[in-house]
């Protein structure tokens, strides 16, 4: 089974550091999606719960607090600056129902039948072998145990992906060709696709729910267009065509202008289309 070795060395990467330098603007960012997806879960006092994916842990913390001191959450997360960030996160808000593990979702060896909730909020859409990863992740769920996961619509139905890509296509020209089921963002756009690679790997009525979520930039417009421009599609470009600062300036400037019309009575709110996905292990 060929690992995640691309995508450790990535999120290990100063491109992955940015997410640890950003976490707090991330957090409220997604802020609205973390609260969609944990009461599409329903993660419930006493369960053990698997947080795939997990990064600098606002994922994790939102759990933990919602299985309580007789519950347990083992949050995996495939790139050490990242954990290490959620570790101390963890330790800060006194929480010691959490244990945090350095290790691939396709080839960790997981206690078996042990996992009430497998969650996952935007970490299972980079597996190099998706039907491997979620077939060893529902060795890990209890008989009755649930997958809950949200994901990414399609690009065009998210403008703070659209958004700073136009305008850095707009400056430097389009990007080298991708094959659209690779690992990214949006590799799991595709319900009906996905809720096949569920079923192949042994999940039971696996489906997936279209939503849609505000994502909460900084309220500051200037500031949202610098942060659209440092973590996201549109950085992979300007690092592809070894953009200028010339260009990056160019380039934040044409996503604050387009990120005007986002502007209403309850400040900056950029909606996200998204996908819940659940499924059950049969046993």
């Amino acid at each position: 089974m060929t690992a995640n070795i691309d995508q450790a060395e990535y999120w290990s990467s100063p491109a992955g550091q940015t997410w640890v330098t950003h976490q707090a603007q991330m957090d409220t960012l997604m802020s609205g999606v973390l609260d969609a997806a944990l009461e599409h879960a329903a993660p419930a006092p006493g369960e053990a719960v698997l947080d795939i994916g997990c990064g600098t842990g606002a994922s994790t913390l939102g759990l933990s607090k919602r299985v309580g001191s007789d519950g347990r959450v083992s949050a995996l997360d495939i790139a050490d600056p990242l954990l290490e960030l959620a570790r101390k996160r963890g330790a800060d808000a006194g929480l010691e129902n959490i244990q945090f593990i350095n290790g691939d979702a396709q080839t960790y060896a997981f206690p078996e039948r042990t996992a009430d909730l497998v969650f996952s909020r935007f970490g299972v859409m980079f597996f190099a072998d998706s039907v491997a990863a979620f077939a060893n992740l529902r060795r890990a769920a209890r008989k009755g145990g649930r997958l809950a996961m949200i994901c990414w619509q399609s690009a065009p139905d998210n403008p703070w992906f659209m958004v700073p890509m136009k305008a850095a296509m707009d400056r430097l020209g389009k990007p080298e060709p991708m094959d659209p089921l690779a690992p990214g963002p949006m590799a799991f756009k595709d319900v009906d696709r996905v809720t096949g690679i569920l079923s192949d790997a042994g999940w039971s009525k696996a489906k997936g729910e279209k939503i849609t979520v505000d994502l909460i930039p900084p309220q500051n417009v200037t500031e949202a267009a610098e942060m659209a421009t440092t973590i996201g599609p549109a950085t992979r470009l300007i690092r592809e065509k070894d953009g200028s600062e010339a260009d990056i300036a160019a380039i934040r400037t044409g996503v604050e202008a387009a990120l005007h019309p986002y502007l209403g009575d309850a400040g900056l709110r950029v909606p996200a289309g998204l996908i819940l996905y659940t499924a059950v292990n049969d046993g």
